[in-house]
């Protein structure tokens, strides 16, 4: 795996960002966060990111997750918080990328990409407008 680009690994890159506490039942044998639990402090940040933008059940519309791709790039330890940075990437017509960063004492330890489409609903083939413009405010900052 070639590293990621360098605003990738900003923290000011994304224009959200959550502190989740880790688990000493997210470690595994050899003392570091498990893969497992690296997956659900993404997800917690996912979840996190779309509240802080208001847009958990708009208009009757759900979305699914359709594929999720972690990269590790150093280890996460216990107990120290791990902060989850998140901004929306690419926006196409019925979908959305969601593009995460686990960050823990300053650090980048893993990335995380996530791609959302939309179900449901009428409009369930495109994004509405409005819904769009909601994804544009929240991009990530590109150097």
């Amino acid at each position: 795996m070639a590293r990621p680009e360098p605003w990738r690994l900003d923290p000011a890159s994304y224009p959200h960002s959550e502190a989740i506490q880790t688990r000493f039942q997210d470690l595994d044998v050899l003392g570091h966060i498990n893969n497992v639990a690296m997956a659900a402090l993404f997800e917690s940040g996912r979840v996190r990111f779309n509240k802080a933008m208001n847009l958990s059940g708009w208009h009757g519309h759900r979305w699914l997750v359709a594929k999720v791709e972690i990269n590790y790039l150093a280890e996460g330890h216990f107990p120290g918080d791990v902060e989850i940075a998140t901004g929306v990437g690419d926006i196409g017509t019925r979908s959305w990328h969601l593009l995460s960063a686990a960050f823990q004492h300053g650090e980048p330890i893993a990335t995380c990409d996530t791609v959302i489409v939309m179900s449901g609903g009428a409009n369930a083939t495109a994004l509405a407008a409005d819904f769009r413009i909601g994804l544009e405010g929240h991009r990530i900052r590109r150097a």
